[in-house]
């Protein structure tokens, strides 16, 4: 029956849809492999402005701006934005690519307990003292498939006039009525400031990531923008098969509102045969182990059973917090579905994980 892959950021299953693979390829024909250039010199073509007035539109923003990754947009607009009359306020368990990029601004740098409202509210207070405050959080968290509390981040922010920050790589294209995001989930779209995504996950699956927000802040980002001034701009293959992906997004929120029923089959069931499924109601499904040689081998076991997913354990994951994160995607059949829950079942049964 060949191997079925439950470990990929391909939430929408976009990336082998054949409209998004023939724009990539018309984009390729017409464009050409690439630009040879950054943006500002001779690597802007039209479809590059077209997909930065799509995104923006899709988000509801007034303006935004393309880079080669998500990492290079969270790399790229701290150090632009905030000078060290500033503070940035981090949820601690933020992507790795929001953490590095807090690193090379100047701001007062402040880490608050996970999605713990109390302790942001404290750090808020004390950064009072500071010109601009800024809150950065993912929208949706990678490793645990929690959401942040964005209601209540937002009613902070405004209480302490404070900006709001969100990366929403794993939650573009999905989460929300329209696949907008958290923010669309969340009922916060005018309260959100900045968001941050990737065209690498729902969006197509090849690679680019974007900042969408005010126009002022795109305008300064395309001066001050270190990624963005010193990287090749997106290839046009690329920006083909993201447009078009959004396209489709536009079209109908019928593939983003399949994976709520999609992702509550596999919980449920997996819930059901014993397991721990940390986070709730995301497709980002971490089946809870502990151990990290447990994780490790029933991985392989899995793969074995035709289901393809892989073990975290530390330091991607804390100590004594090692697990499988599975990830479902639109793709996936309620027969898919159901034969990943028999394999983990079978497997977890003969390393001990389940009674």
């Amino acid at each position: 029956a060949g191997i079925l892959n439950f470990c990929a950021n391909n939430y929408l299953g976009l990336s082998s849809h054949p409209e998004v693979i023939r724009a990539a390829v018309e984009a390729l024909e017409k464009f050409g492999a690439g630009l040879s250039s950054v943006r500002f010199i001779c690597g802007t073509q039209s479809i590059h402005k077209d997909l930065e007035e799509k995104i923006a539109r899709f988000h509801q923003r007034e303006d935004a701006i393309l880079y080669a990754s998500c990492f290079d947009a969270n790399a790229g607009i701290f150090e632009a934005l905030l000078t060290p009359e500033d503070a940035v306020l981090s949820d601690e368990l933020n992507h790795a690519s929001i953490i590095d990029g807090i690193r090379l601004c100047k701001a007062n740098k402040y880490r608050y307990k996970h999605m713990d409202m109390q302790d942001l509210e404290a750090k808020l207070q004390d950064a009072q003292k500071h010109r601009l405050r800024l809150v950065a959080t993912d929208g949706a968290f990678s490793m645990d498939g929690d959401i942040a509390p964005l209601r209540e981040i937002c009613q902070l922010a405004q209480k302490y006039d404070a900006l709001v920050f969100i990366d929403e790589c794993h939650a573009t294209g999905f989460l929300g009525p329209n696949g907008r995001g958290t923010d669309e989930l969340l009922g916060v779209m005018d309260k959100v400031t900045i968001i941050n995504s990737t065209l690498g996950k729902a969006l197509g699956g090849a690679a680019g990531g974007y900042t969408t927000g005010p126009k002022p802040l795109i305008d300064l980002l395309r001066q001050r923008s270190r990624p963005y001034l010193f990287s090749n701009s997106l290839p046009p293959a690329v920006v083909g098969c993201a447009s078009k992906a959004l396209d489709l997004l536009m079209e109908s929120n019928a593939i983003a509102q399949s994976m709520a029923a999609k992702t509550q089959r596999f919980r449920s069931k997996m819930t059901a045969a014993g397991f721990t499924i940390s986070g709730k109601d995301h497709p980002i499904c971490p089946v809870m182990l502990g151990d990290a040689r447990l994780a490790a081998v029933m991985a392989e076991d899995m793969l074995k059973r035709g289901i393809y997913v892989i073990g975290f354990s530390y330091p991607v994951v804390p100590k004594g917090k090692a697990r499988i994160r599975v990830q479902i995607s639109a793709v996936h059949s309620d027969e898919d579905i159901d034969r990943c829950v028999e394999a983990f079942t079978e497997v977890g049964r003969k390393h001990g994980a389940l009674p």
